[in-house]
C-alpha cells in the first residue's frame, strides 16, 4: 500500500520520464538557463498561496516546516538569499523536481505528489523578455513531440485594469472576474447592470469573453472603449506578438485567472486530443520578484498526453561471456549478464523474454 495520490513508476515509464527530463534540461541549458536545485523542505509560511493545501511537518525544535508545493516561490527565495536580484540584467534559471500537496485538485489528476520542469527569466521586464519565455515554452513542446500544440495567451493586466476602472469593491470585482473567466456572458451582463457600471465599461467588459482567436483578436480589442492603461497593455502584447511570427499563438483576452499574481501576460499550452494544459506561465513582476517571468511543464501530464508504449523491446543479448558483453555495450547494444551456467535455463529465460542472442565463448549464438 502507498498513500493516496501517489504512485509507482515502472519500466519503461520511469526511464522515459528520466530521459524526457534530461532532454528538457539540455534544451533549457542551450538557451542559457542554468540549473538550480531547491530544498524539498521549506519553512512553513501561512501567507504562501498554497499554505492551506501544503503538507506540514514539525521538527524536533517545534519549528513548522512544509514540503515544497510549487517552485516559483522557492526560486524567489533562492535569489533573495544569494544576492542575485540586481535588476537591469537577466538571470536565467531552470529547475526540475517533485512537488507535494495535501489536497490536490482535479486538474492535477488528484495527485498529491507530482513533478515539474520549468524556467524563470528574472531581472528584466520587456516585450523581448516575454517573447523569449513564450518561444522557449514552444520549443519545449516541440522537443517533447507536441507538433500540433497551441499556446493560449491571456492578458490578465487588461482584465484587471478594466475591472479597476469600474471603481467597484473588491468583492464585486471578484464576482465580475469569475463570470469573465468562466465566459458566462449572461451572468456578467446581469452583474454589470446590478452594479450600474458605466455603459462604455460595460461594453468593454462584456466583449472580453468573446475575445478569443488568432492575432485578429488584438484589432477587435483595439476597437473597445479602453483606458490609457488598458491600451498600453495591448501595446505590450502587440510588441510581443511581432517578435513571434512563427509561433502558433491563440489569444484569450478574457482569461482572468490569478489577477493578483500575473501582472502582464500569461499562457497555457494545449494539444488537440488532450483536455488539460501541458504547461503554463506568465509575467509576475512585483508578485515575488521585482521583474520575472517563467513557465512550468507538468511531467505527469506530458507523459499521459504522449500516450507512450507500456512496454519496450527486451535487451538484444544475454551474456555468459563478460568480456564480450562489455564490447557489445560499447557498440550500443543492451546486454544482460547470465546469472547461471545452465544453458537450458538461460535459453528458456531468453525465449520467454524475447532476447535473441547468447554471448558465449567469444561469439554470439542465436537463441532458438
Amino acid at each position: 500500500m502507498i498513500p493516496e495520490g501517489t504512485r509507482y513508476f515502472l519500466p519503461p515509464e520511469a526511464r522515459l520520464r528520466r530521459e524526457l527530463q534530461e532532454r528538457l534540461a539540455n534544451l533549457l541549458y542551450s538557451w542559457g538557463y542554468e540549473p538550480v536545485e531547491l530544498p524539498a523542505l521549506e519553512l512553513y509560511d501561512p501567507q504562501h498561496a498554497l499554505a492551506e493545501r501544503a503538507f506540514k511537518l514539525v521538527d524536533k525544535t517545534g519549528e513548522v516546516l512544509a514540503l515544497r508545493s510549487e517552485f516559483t516561490t522557492a526560486v524567489a527565495g533562492l535569489l533573495r538569499s544569494n544576492g542575485r536580484l540586481a535588476t537591469g540584467q537577466p538571470v536565467r534559471l531552470q529547475y526540475a523536481g517533485s512537488l507535494w500537496l495535501r489536497e490536490a485538485n482535479a486538474e492535477l489528476g488528484r495527485s498529491r505528489e507530482f513533478s515539474q520542469v520549468g524556467a524563470e527569466l528574472v531581472g528584466v521586464s520587456s516585450p523581448r523578455a516575454d517573447a523569449e519565455v513564450l518561444e522557449l515554452a514552444w520549443a519545449c513542446l516541440q522537443l517533447v513531440g507536441f507538433a500540433e500544440a497551441k499556446i493560449e495567451v491571456g492578458l490578465p493586466a487588461l482584465v484587471r485594469d478594466l475591472l479597476d476602472a469600474t471603481g467597484l469593491s473588491g468583492e464585486q470585482k471578484e464576482r465580475l472576474r469569475q463570470a469573465i473567466h468562466r465566459k458566462n456572458s449572461p451572468e456578467l451582463e446581469a452583474l454589470l447592470k446590478e452594479y450600474r457600471v458605466h455603459p462604455g465599461l460595460q461594453d468593454a467588459l462584456l466583449a472580453l469573453p468573446d475575445l478569443y482567436g488568432g492575432r485578429e483578436v488584438l484589432a477587435e480589442a483595439r476597437r473597445l472603449p479602453l483606458s490609457d492603461k488598458a491600451q498600453a497593455d495591448l501595446d505590450w502584447l502587440e510588441a510581443v506578438l511581432a517578435l513571434l511570427p512563427e509561433v502558433p499563438l491563440l489569444l484569450d483576452l478574457g482569461r482572468a485567472r490569478l489577477l493578483n499574481f500575473y501582472t502582464g501576460l500569461n499562457f497555457q499550452a494545449y494539444t488537440p486530443d488532450f483536455g488539460l494544459p501541458l504547461l503554463g506561465g506568465g509575467r509576475y513582476d512585483g508578485a515575488l520578484l521585482p521583474y520575472a517571468a517563467g513557465f512550468a511543464l507538468g511531467l505527469e501530464r506530458v507523459m499521459e498526453a504522449l500516450r507512450l508504449p507500456l512496454s519496450e523491446p527486451p535487451p538484444e543479448v544475454l551474456a555468459l561471456d563478460r568480456a564480450l558483453a562489455h564490447q557489445l555495450r560499447a557498440e550500443g547494444k543492451r546486454v544482460e549478464l547470465a546469472w547461471t551456467d545452465n544453458l537450458r535455463e538461460l535459453k528458456e529465460y531468453a525465449l520467454e523474454k524475447g532476447i535473441g542472442w547468447l554471448a558465449v565463448d567469444g561469439r554470439l549464438e542465436p537463441i532458438q
